[in-house]
Formats: C-alpha cells, structure tokens, sequence
C-alpha cells in the first residue's frame, strides 16, 4: 500500500474464541488515510483498502473472515 498516504493504524477490536479455530484471534483494524495532495475518490480509497489487505494477508497469512 501507499505509506504516504497512511496517517495511521490502531487495533480496535480483538476476538478470541473456539469457533474461529485453535490459535486464532480476529482483529478489526482502522486505518486512517491522509491525503496531501487531493481528495481521493472512492475507486481509490478501494483501491489502497486492497493493497492494505494483501499486505496484511501476506505479512501475517491472515485472512479477511466471512
């Protein structure tokens, strides 16, 4: 993803139970997006959101729930 345009992160919410599988936790996450040069439109901020998520996926191996 873009860390220019990354403000910043913070876990939120933290899940632990047996239903979602041994070890395994789930974690919501927000990130923050600034801009500095022009407002982003929606295409784009979809856009970062998936890069966001395939380097998360990639750097931990985990996966958005469902």
């Amino acid at each position: 993803a873009d860390k220019k345009l990354i403000a910043g992160v913070k876990v939120f919410d933290l899940f632990q139970a047996d239903i979602l599988g041994e070890a395994k936790k789930s974690l919501a996450l927000e990130v923050t997006l600034q801009p500095t040069q022009q407002t982003l439109t929606d295409k784009e901020i979809d856009a970062v959101a998936t890069k966001i998520i395939a380097a998360v996926g990639k750097a931990t191996g985990g996966v958005i729930r469902t």
